[in-house]
């Protein structure tokens, strides 16, 4: 077993950097206005996107979205950057959806994270020349809850509560395909709770849930589906992915599937990048900093597991939490097979696109 700790990069809103040679431009994009944005958050945050995108050439590259996962509690970094970079480097212009999430209990979030991406891919196309990307190629790669994040915007892209008027109306919002890492699809019996809790309430009624069961909501209008989960995934059960291919196999739904023996949940990339930690940028956790920082600032009562940290007012919440996550430690080890995943979604898309 090899012991990971976390190690982030330190982000700037616009830079250039070099990845093995590479340069790559990297800069991020809100996609609402202040006046637009409604959900209740604590501080300055704005969902927004991080592109990544080719300047060596002037070709017009297939795009891929990413959605990490996060229980719709947080967006996590390690499912982030780092893929993006791994598309990246097969040729793709890659992005990186920061959502809205439900970390301070503030209410059930809706449709609100599903706004948020949804405007992100038609924001894709819309800048389609600027990003240099087919615009009839667009993937959306989601992990976990970031998995039923994009399975629900192929299932409901049509949904009223998703239409936009104005500069984006003409701009599709239907992903040309998805990908679905361990993805949370079902509220039934093979649900992971947080996430329906976070997503519609603790509460929410049988209709709400029926809706967000994604498995009930495939129709022959839904893309292209690869998806990859381990039979041994503990928190959220492989069951959930044999539900949604069956869906795509009853409605005519092209897909693929592939069921790793062994590894538990969250394994992102896989490989040996991903094992030493180097995530890449910390942006993807914008919305707990800017939550944090107004607590303490207002002198809230912070929650766990923040209350113990060495947070005082007039502190950098950011900076703080950096320093601790950098004595976070967690045993794990890569897997040469799962690491493939990339490759063989990579593969897929050829075909389908």
């Amino acid at each position: 077993m090899v012991k990971r700790a976390f190690h982030f990069s330190e982000y700037a809103y616009y830079h250039y950097c070099l990845r093995g040679g590479i340069a790559v431009f990297h800069q991020r994009y809100e996609l609402w206005t202040k006046e637009e944005y409604a959900y209740p958050v604590l501080g300055s945050f704005i969902p927004d996107i991080a592109a990544y995108v080719h300047d060596e050439d002037e070709l017009a590259r297939p795009a891929i979205i990413v959605v990490p996962g996060g229980g719709y509690g947080v967006v996590s970094p390690t499912e982030g950057e780092i893929v993006a970079q791994a598309f990246y480097e097969k040729g793709y212009n890659t992005f990186v959806v920061t959502y809205t999430t439900n970390m301070f209990n503030s209410g059930p979030l809706g449709f609100q994270p599903l706004r948020d991406l949804s405007k992100a891919v038609r924001f894709v196309r819309k800048e389609a020349g600027t990003f240099r990307v087919n615009a009839g190629q667009v993937t959306v790669c989601g992990f976990s809850a970031g998995g039923h994040l994009t399975g629900s915007l192929a299932v409901h892209h049509q949904a009223e509560e998703l239409k936009l008027s104005g500069e984006y109306e003409a701009f599709s919002n239907r992903p040309d395909a998805v990908i679905l890492s361990y993805p949370v699809i079902s509220s039934g019996e093979f649900a992971h709770r947080g996430s329906f809790d976070a997503l519609l309430g603790a509460d929410a009624n049988p209709d709400k849930l029926a809706y967000m069961s994604l498995e009930q909501q495939v129709t022959k209008s839904t893309p292209p589906v690869f998806l990859w989960h381990t039979a041994t995934d503990e928190a959220v059960p492989v069951e959930n992915s044999y539900l949604f291919a069956d869906a795509c196999k009853t409605q005519g739904v092209p897909f693929e599937l592939h069921v790793f023996g062994n590894g538990h949940h969250g394994l992102s990339l896989c490989n040996q990048v991903w094992v030493s930690g180097h995530y890449g940028g910390d942006y993807t956790l914008q919305q707990m900093y800017a939550g944090l920082q107004e607590m303490l600032d207002q002198g809230i009562e912070l929650p766990e597991p923040y209350k113990s940290y060495p947070l005082t007012k007039g502190a950098n919440v950011r900076e703080v939490l950096l320093e601790q996550f950098r004595y976070f430690e967690q045993e794990t080890q890569p897997d040469e097979a799962i690491a493939l995943w990339p490759q063989l979604a990579h593969l897929w898309l050829k075909k389908v696109l």
